[in-house]
């Protein structure tokens, strides 16, 4: 864990940018008003850093300036943004201060609350600048979530968390762990949260973003954090916004022919239905902070080989902080209507019965699944072979505590759990467990019930204890 440097506030960090000789650059703002460079303006000494603001609010004139986009708050907006803003800084300003000026763009696309208060409240920051004079350029692009329920104060956070980034970027950069970190300075997860950084450039070369992501929700300025199979972080609004959505929850140690053939076989159930367009399904594998939790402290190194087997097999990985089912299914809906699937096998739907996850609800088990089951969510529960008896654990057989039954029949009466027939018997035998003893023990056998990609990987890599000998 790197240490921190001594923290310092809103006030102390602007002016601290402002008294650098070093530091030069643009501030360009659409939304929530002129709310990070203000600052920079009132704490004194901003002639040495600002060379301009900008403010491009009307969209004709945004349009004019950086070009036509679908979205004005979006990750192409503020690209644009940037590119424009820093390429316009070195060229005004070069031959005049390049020698002696790390020249940086901040820019920000944000909407804050609307009169009414029924919008989505969210933002793009983001800043290209130099390390130092002459230096090649580097990044930092945020995306976050503003849940302060007045714009004043959505503008005020805007103002602080900017600030933190440009800092950041001036000071922090060599500690990309720290710089993270501060960017809640001042703030809480109560007004603010983060669910996507992307760090790129000279500096930054050696970042893992899968791993900056990881922290993310690790700190808990964030509650999930997506990445796809290349490795790039995922903006959530943007892969699931108005999208039917498909997860199954799992460890993954390693990804297996089982796990591969519970979320086929669900998809083709999903797809089935009338009200999903699957041509739109957005398809998830995810990992709960217990789960990577689980043996104590996280290993970054075990964390990243799954993911790395994942994205093998072409998957989506969703990281997330919602142990209950229903804060998945209440994050899920923050940007959809759509139906929504979770696929799990049948001892975790026996686990979903266990009241002593649900004291902290009021209306505990009760209240729970009112929230998980509302707006179109349903379960797709996978057959569990029990490897002494031989039988299949399934819906129709399934236990639950006595004076829970006729909830659990209501809910598959009313098909919110529903079995999966399509399954693929060969699968049924692969227990993760097993896999994983075989594996660290240097034993063979095991890579038939994994995609031969993975096997390859396994070995190549020495994930999960594989002997680098062998």
């Amino acid at each position: 864990m790197i240490l921190r440097e001594k923290a310092t506030d809103t006030h102390q960090k602007a002016l601290q940018v402002n008294l650098d000789p070093q530091r030069y650059g643009t501030f360009a703002e659409i939304g929530a008003g002129q709310e990070v460079a203000r600052w920079f303006f009132r704490v004194g000494g901003a002639a040495g850093t600002i060379a301009k603001t900008i403010s491009a609010y009307d969209m004709q004139v945004s349009d004019a300036i950086y070009g036509e986009c679908d979205r004005y708050v979006s990750r192409e907006r503020l690209d644009a943004m940037l590119d424009r803003e820093h390429r316009l800084c070195i060229e005004r300003l070069k031959d005049h201060r390049g020698d002696r000026s790390a020249f940086f763009a901040f820019a920000n696309t944000v909407v804050a609350q609307n009169y009414r208060g029924t919008n989505r409240c969210h933002g793009w920051l983001g800043i290209r600048f130099q390390s130092r004079p002459g230096d090649e350029d580097n990044q930092i692009v945020i995306h976050l979530l503003m849940k302060d329920s007045e714009a004043t104060l959505q503008q005020e956070a805007l103002g602080i968390v900017g600030v933190n980034l440009v800092y950041g970027a001036s000071f922090l950069f060599h500690q990309p762990e720290v710089l993270l970190e501060s960017l809640l300075d001042n703030l809480t997860t109560d007004r603010i949260e983060i669910d996507m950084i992307e760090f790129s450039g000279i500096e930054f070369r050696h970042v893992d973003h899968r791993a900056m992501s990881l922290r993310l929700v690790q700190l808990g300025l964030s509650k999930a954090a997506m990445f796809g199979p290349d490795g790039k972080v995922i903006e959530p609004e943007a892969a699931l916004r108005k999208k039917p959505i498909l997860v199954e929850r799992g460890s993954f140690r390693p990804v297996s022919h089982v796990n591969l053939d519970m979320i086929r076989a669900a998809r083709e159930e999903f797809a089935g239905s009338d009200d999903v367009d699957q041509d739109n399904i957005v398809e998830l594998m995810e990992i709960t902070m217990n789960n990577l939790m689980a043996e104590g402290d996280i290993d970054i190194s075990d964390f990243l080989a799954r993911v790395d087997l994942l994205s093998a097999v072409g998957k989506v990985v969703l990281v997330s902080d919602y142990f209950q089912y229903w804060r998945l299914g209440s994050y899920f809906r923050r940007y959809t209507d759509k139906p929504i699937g979770v696929t799990m096998g049948a001892a975790s739907v026996s686990e979903l019965f266990n009241e002593s996850h649900y004291t902290e609800l009021d209306g505990g088990i009760l209240e729970s699944f009112g929230r998980l089951f509302q707006n179109q969510l349903r379960l797709y529960v996978y057959p569990l072979l029990d490897p002494d008896t031989g039988q299949k654990l399934k819906v129709k057989n399934l236990k639950v505590p006595k004076h829970l039954t006729h909830l659990y029949k209501y809910l598959v009466e009313r098909n919110m759990i529903r079995q999966l027939e399509c399954y693929n018997e060969e699968c049924l035998h692969i227990f993760s467990r097993e896999l994983l003893k075989q594996i660290s023990a240097g034993e063979k056998g095991w890579e038939a019930a994994v995609p031969d990609e993975v096997a390859r990987l396994i070995k190549k890599r020495s994930f999960f204890g594989w002997p680098k000998s062998k």
